[in-house]
């Protein structure tokens, strides 16, 4: 059994019939953490995996194609970050000490939360065109100050953040810009344009973030999700403000004609249960971007075909 942590693959010796706490305790003593610092995250599912581990068995769910990510900080980086922290507390100032902001001493105490409040995975749709590039969006959204900074504040951790498909989140009436399932365990969103030829405006795809994150917190769209998302949406704002907000104009993913729009942020509210597969349908891997949204329009008409004839069907008495 292969798992990734960090830059290497480790190698794990197969046991019958072995359960994901037992599993999550070979792993912590592999590389010197307490079990209760270390998460999993299984793709395609069960998703991110964290303490209190199940005693699910992993011949439950794992296939040959599973992926398995390790993320955990090993006990003795723990204590070199807080003998650092201390050490630069307890050090005595000279006479003429002057202090420079060039030097300042790192802080350890963020480093370690950024490592526990932030996004476990990263996984474009490899089956849409030029997954790379939506990779380099998603990683982009990860490492933004702004939101890196409100998820250490909230001590919000995301299992996996992706992309998803325009054309299966796509209606007459709306469409969905980001979904959040299971409170945390997976964020998508809708980074490209209706047609595959582009990619939404970074800042609107960042305000739809902010309102994913809250739905960690709550599910349905009541007063205290927007009051979270607001809180949120402004922490961002400072951040980006403080390290210059006017970046965006040569960069990658700025659109200046994209905007945000209040109507066609549908997201429904958080989305609980349910397996998630990455990309959903494995079988439209490998089409052209013309096959996939034919087939996206034809599942559209089809469903709603359905949902005409059953409109028309007679109410049960």
């Amino acid at each position: 059994m292969k798992i990734q942590y960090r830059d290497e693959s480790l190698d794990f010796e197969d046991i019958p019939d072995e359960t994901i706490s037992h599993l999550a305790s070979r792993a912590a003593a592999h590389i010197g953490a307490d079990v209760e610092r270390i998460s999993f995250f299984f793709l395609p599912k069960p998703g991110f995996v964290k303490h209190p581990f199940a005693k699910r068995k992993l011949s439950d769910f794992i296939t040959p194609t599973t992926r398995i990510k390790l993320v955990g900080t090993p006990n003795s980086e723990v204590k070199n970050m807080s003998e650092l922290s201390a050490a630069s507390r307890r050090s005595p100032r000279p006479s003429n000490f002057k202090p420079v902001k060039a030097n300042k001493v790192r802080d350890w105490k963020k480093v370690q939360e950024e490592s526990t409040y932030t996004f476990h995975a990263i996984e474009p749709l490899k089956y849409l065109p030029n997954p790379e590039k939506s990779r380099r969006y998603l990683e982009r959204l990860a490492s933004d100050p702004g939101i890196k900074a409100s998820m250490r504040k909230h001590r919000f951790s995301v299992g996996l953040l992706t992309e998803m498909n325009p054309a299966e989140h796509t209606t007459h009436e709306s469409k969905t810009l980001g979904l959040n399932r299971n409170r945390g365990e997976v964020i998508e969103l809708r980074l490209r344009t209706d047609a595959y030829d582009g990619y939404r405006d970074y800042k609107v795809i960042r305000k739809t973030l902010c309102h994913e994150l809250s739905h960690n917190v709550w599910g349905e769209h009541d007063r205290n999700f927007w009051n979270l998302t607001k809180e949120i949406e402004q922490e961002v704002a400072r951040n980006d403000t403080l390290h210059g907000g006017h970046r965006l104009s040569s960069e990658e993913f700025y659109n200046p004609n994209d905007s945000f729009e209040e109507a066609e942020h549908a997201d429904h509210g958080g989305w609980s249960a349910g397996n998630f597969v990455l990309g959903g349908s494995t079988s439209d891997a490998g089409l052209s971007r013309r096959e996939i949204m034919a087939k996206a329009a034809e599942s559209r008409m089809r469903k709603e075909r359905e949902a005409a004839e059953q409109g028309d069907s007679p109410s049960p008495s």
